[in-house]
């Protein structure tokens, strides 16, 4: 057996292609402000550290509220199935 990480991003070396990375941020983009009820799209930008899942990227939620500089995002994954997830504010944009 072989001992490997099996982290975030394992397996992925094709998504952090030069081409794939996602872009850098101004700081305009980083003071978003978004409100309960808002429709945004979830959008990995910057740093890979915090970015959602990539099964998630281009997901539309609505924001349910706020974790200090994040946001809870509600999203429908199938018809029936709700998901909620804790998305950096970097990562979001409204709709």
């Amino acid at each position: 057996m072989s001992e490997r990480s099996h982290g975030l991003f394992s397996g992925r070396a094709r998504h952090l292609a030069r081409h794939h990375k996602p872009s850098k941020l101004a700081i305009g983009k980083l003071l978003k402000n978004f409100n309960v009820g808002d429709k945004v799209a979830i959008v990995p930008k910057g740093v890979f550290k915090d970015i959602p899942h990539p099964r998630y990227r281009g997901r539309v939620g609505t924001v349910t509220g706020k974790r200090g500089g994040a946001y809870v995002v509600e999203l429908m994954v199938s018809n029936k199935t709700k998901r909620t997830l804790v998305v950096n504010q970097r990562h979001l944009e409204r709709l």
